[in-house]
């Protein structure tokens, strides 16, 4: 999906989004430096070529690093912030994940040569969300070089895992509980087509286990198709209100995963589902089990005996702040690692990119979108530098 408003209404606040000047300076450091991480694959699982390339990079260009490894594993977050800082800590992290869906597929470029605003970037991850990894780096760059902020203001954080359970954010939220170094704000870059999000959906990951009895296939009534018990709930379960809100929409449901059987002239004796959820009521910590107990409602009322629900995960809607002069607003329909970044902190989501062709064949960017961003975390960043000059967060609403 591309965003819940451009499916449900269109609201803008009166502002007007962030847009980088005709042909900034920075041009060639960028594009050089997206091109160089989008060619590096990093689907999630194989995150440490692109990783590493990333310590090195951040490095050269004079920021201290971290290799922030996950237990048992050769994983690692990528930590950076600029120096010297007077303590552990920054205040602000700006952060965004390196990892990418599959399939892989190389970089390219078309349009205007040399590049213009125009000119268009495609392969995976160019958009989610090594665009925002791209823009976040070069905006604190930039405001490091023009003396605008230090290591105790501003570090990076690009994690691993997002696109599948999030455990690259997990554990760095576990690091920075046990070092007493949380932060007060946080940026998310995600593709918000480079408008400030004042929230998105919950998620939540289910799976239902539907059971049959065996049986020649000549005899229906020798058995019980779990199959067929399955695909009458799955209808059921999609055509079903499991919740709304004004703000965020309904609730819907994707079945990504089927299996079921053994042979086609054998009554499947077992079935299996796996759903992702995105939820739309709150409040964060506990709006998806209201959409689970539906969920289960629904599949009791086809059959109350065949199946068995499973939601290992889940989260209710998630508010983001918006209240930053000079950004278009939006709500998001996606999910995001914000929720598992624990913590009193003030969150921002914020990003290049439409996410409508982010996870296609077609994900791609525009240089001028790369450009905005990179002005955009840069008024961000500066606006979280004074919290004294910022308001109370503005709630999403319907316009």
């Amino acid at each position: 999906m591309k965003n819940l408003s451009a499916l449900l209404f269109s609201c803008s606040f009166g502002a007007v989004a962030v847009r980088a000047q005709s042909t900034p300076s920075y041009r060639d450091k960028l594009l050089s430096f997206h091109k160089s991480i989008v060619e590096i694959p990093s689907i999630s699982g194989t995150e440490p070529a692109v990783g590493n390339f990333l310590i090195d990079y951040l490095t050269e260009q004079g920021l201290a690093t971290e290799r922030q490894f996950l237990p048992s594993s050769n994983r690692f977050n990528v930590l950076a912030w600029p120096q010297p800082r007077a303590s552990n800590r920054s205040r602000i992290v700006v952060t965004t994940h390196m990892d990418v869906v599959p399939p892989y597929f190389s970089y390219s470029r078309s349009g205007p040569e040399p590049p213009t605003a125009e000119t268009v970037i495609a392969g995976r991850g160019t958009s989610d969300a090594k665009g925002s990894v791209a823009a976040q780096t070069l905006a604190v760059l930039e405001l490091l070089a023009a003396g605008s902020v230090s290591g105790d203001d501003v570090m990076l954080v690009f994690v691993v895992g997002e696109e599948v359970n999030g455990d690259g954010m997990i554990h760095f939220s576990n690091v920075m509980a046990q070092r007493g170094t949380r932060p007060n704000v946080a940026i998310f870059g995600e593709p918000t087509n480079s408008t400030l999000a004042c929230g998105h959906k919950g998620g939540m990951a289910c799976n239902v286990f539907a059971k049959g009895r065996s049986g020649h296939s000549g005899y229906p009534a020798s058995g019980k198709s779990a199959n067929e018990v399955l695909m009458r709930a799955l209808v059921k379960v999609i055509d079903a209100d499991l919740g709304n809100s004004e703000v965020y929409g309904n609730t819907t449901v994707n079945v990504g995963l089927m299996a079921g059987g053994v042979a086609p002239n054998v009554i499947p004796a077992a079935a299996n589902a796996s759903l992702a959820i995105r939820v739309a009521l709150g409040p964060q910590a506990n709006g998806h089990l209201i959409v689970r107990d539906r969920l289960q409602e629904v599949l009791t009322s086809v059959d109350a005996e065949a199946f068995t629900l499973e939601c290992p995960f889940g989260f209710g809607v998630v508010e983001t702040n918006c209240d930053v002069e000079g950004f278009e607003t939006d709500i998001m329909a996606y999910g995001t690692d914000i929720p598992r970044l624990q913590g009193n902190h003030t969150r921002y989501l914020y990003g290049p990119g439409d996410i409508l062709r982010a996870h296609t064949a077609d994900e791609s960017i525009t240089v001028g979108e790369l450009e905005s961003a990179v002005e955009g975390y840069k008024k961000l960043i500066l606006h979280a530098i004074e919290p004294a000059k910022s308001k109370k967060p503005k709630k999403p609403k319907r316009c």
